[in-house]
């Protein structure tokens, strides 16, 4: 108590200003319409601005959850279309099959370890054998190709990145249909490169690249990259550097793609090799 008497004695002047000018204030607020009306817009103005801040900063911590449930909405919508475009493109099917011989699933699920400057690069996802993944699967993200699935435990997988010395993928130039492999040399994590391309063929610069579907993992027409640059060297195929449109720094959210005729296909080719 005596504390909080020493502190009005010690500031009873400004006190009392205040006080004062509080009141003056009020009086004049409501004394002249002009004077309140400017007053009663100020403090709408201002608490308009308060609640707009509140309700960004509200938004910006749910976006991790709106990223999730974007994520599932998106992998739902690719599995219907990938059931509708089976059926349309067969002439035949049974009427026991639900789902009209889909040949693709999705699953959506969230890289939570990553790396980029090792030579042989992986990350590893929060979904495992549990939750329908299995060794051999395609991994992509909304800007292209990632990687591929090669071990799994029961509620963790674990993919080899593009950015690996050992990954191989077939792919094509979207623009005139040659295909050939892409691979990554271990040096800029943007940047791989295409090779078994003949020379005699006309390429751009900004070309599309894009999976051939050769491949039991990939499905067709999954967008890898663009073409940065290229040389012709010694021998019959260009040199041709592939800006990768994934930024793999970037990797969050990713699709899981399951081939459902994998194992038919690769039986049926090792007859023949």
């Amino acid at each position: 108590m005596r504390s909080l008497l020493n502190f009005l004695i010690r500031f009873n002047n400004l006190i009392i200003f205040l006080i004062l000018e509080g009141i003056t204030f009020y009086l004049i607020a409501t004394g002249n319409s002009y004077h309140n009306t400017r007053v009663v817009n100020g403090i709408r103005g201002i608490t308009q601005g308060i609640e707009t801040k509140i309700n960004k900063t509200r938004n910006y911590l749910s976006l991790r959850e709106i990223n999730e449930n974007l994520a599932t909405e998106n992998i739902t919508l690719k599995t219907r279309i990938e059931g509708l475009r089976k059926r349309d493109n067969s002439l035949f099917f049974s009427v026991t099959d639900t789902i009209f011989k889909q040949q693709y699933n999705h699953t959506s699920a969230e890289v939570i370890e990553n790396s980029v400057n090792r030579q042989k690069n992986f990350f590893t996802i929060n979904k495992g054998s549990k939750q329908g993944i299995a060794p051999d699967m395609a991994v992509t993200s909304v800007d292209g190709v990632a990687g591929v699935i090669v071990g799994c435990s029961e509620n963790y997988s674990v993919a080899m990145s593009m950015l690996n010395l050992d990954f191989r993928l077939s792919v094509r130039i979207k623009s005139n249909g040659y295909f050939g492999s892409l691979t990554w040399d271990g040096r800029n994590y943007r940047y791989a490169l295409l090779g078994e391309i003949p020379q005699h063929i006309y390429i751009n610069a900004g070309d599309t690249i894009e999976t051939t579907g050769y491949s039991a993992i990939f499905p067709e027409g999954l967008v890898v990259g663009t073409i940065d640059d290229f040389e012709k060297r010694g021998g019959d195929f260009y040199r041709i550097s592939v800006k990768l449109s994934n930024d793999f720094k970037k990797l969050h959210y990713v699709d899981v793609i399951g081939n459902l005729e994998k194992a038919e296909k690769s039986e049926l080719e090792k007859q023949f090799k």
